[in-house]
């Protein structure tokens, strides 16, 4: 492993145009040493050919990796297990770096080698160069450690953070649902790393329309998903010792009420007495409402409990 290498893990599927922008971004950092390792995630139209061109044209920084369709997540992890780096930058295939970026994290890594993972500013933009949020989300500000605010958004985007590569490693795998990167991250906060701010723009998350974007994917699936995820959110702020008295705890526990009633309607009972329980789990003064809809769903049905339990909230009868 190269102490100065940066490994950077482009998945993609059917996403050839994109892809090229992706990569020469990465090819026009100003650091080096930098390996590109790009993964597809079994595409069905000539984006293999592009990766194959790509690759020709700069074997010494460029490889292609490829598996069967199983998702972004799936892909980075083929990606993070044939990563030779001592620093990984994880990139979709749609987004951007900026020249600055590796340089800029690196030297606050140096600087303060107590620090686990450096992140800089990341700015929004459409395809067609609208600019949409600068700066993005939280990027702009510093912030010593992922929880509390993780656990209630994610505050960053894939391509912000340059990760030091124990911490990556002893994150463990990338999940195999959604919301996988939120997911990876709270394991890695669990282990409470501080963080960097490198006081520059680093990245650009590029918004368009494309029929397989992850973000646009089916709504019930995400529900399900989310049942999974939220347990492990909550387990991972315990271990890094987010204190109870924390805001972010209230607002965790709205999100698991609203997807609990949400996951009933879809007729999916376990899964949402699972957030439901969770809901009451991490409630301050709302704690007597969930229980109360819990109830009442399991005595009049879903539909009808989740009407009343809006009724005991707001004291309107839901339209």
């Amino acid at each position: 492993m190269s102490e100065l290498l940066v490994s950077t893990i482009i998945p993609v599927f059917n996403r050839p145009e994109m892809v090229r922008a992706a990569v020469a971004s990465v090819l026009a950092q100003t650091h080096r040493p930098i390996e590109i390792l790009l993964v597809d995630d079994g595409s069905t139209d000539h984006t293999p050919q592009v990766l194959a061109e790509l690759q020709a044209a700069h074997p010494e920084e460029i490889r292609v990796l490829g598996q069967t369709n199983a998702g972004a997540g799936a892909a980075r992890e083929t990606g993070r297990l044939a990563a030779g780096g001592a620093f990984i930058q994880y990139l979709d295939s749609d987004d951007l770096l900026l020249p600055n970026k590796f340089a800029d994290q690196l030297a606050a890594l140096e600087a303060h080698p107590d620090c686990a993972i450096a992140y800089g500013t990341s700015r929004h933009v459409h395809a067609d160069g609208r600019v949409l949020e600068d700066p993005s989300r939280h990027t702009a500000e510093q912030i010593d450690y992922l929880f509390p605010l993780l656990l209630v958004e994610r505050w960053w985007h894939t391509h912000t953070p340059l990760f030091r590569r124990w911490i990556s490693d002893a994150a463990g795998p990338w999940p195999p649902f959604r919301p996988e990167d939120w997911d990876l991250e709270a394991r890695m906060a669990a282990l409470q790393p501080r963080l960097i701010h490198c006081g520059s723009t680093v990245s650009v998350q590029v918004d368009h329309e494309s029929a397989n974007r992850v973000t646009r994917g089916s709504g019930g699936a995400a529900l399900r998903d989310a049942a999974h995820f939220y347990p492990r959110l909550y387990g991972a702020a315990l271990l890094a010792g987010v204190p109870f008295d924390a805001p972010e705890w209230q607002r965790f526990s709205d999100e698991c009420f609203v997807r609990a009633r949400l996951l009933h309607q879809e007729g999916e009972e376990a899964l949402g007495d699972r957030l439901l329980q969770l809901a009451a789990l991490s409630a301050s003064d709302k704690g007597r409402l969930i229980r109360s809809y819990g109830l009442l769903s399991r005595l009049l049905g879903p539909a009808l409990g989740s009407r009343l339990a809006q009724l005991l909230r707001t004291g309107r009868w839901p339209v």
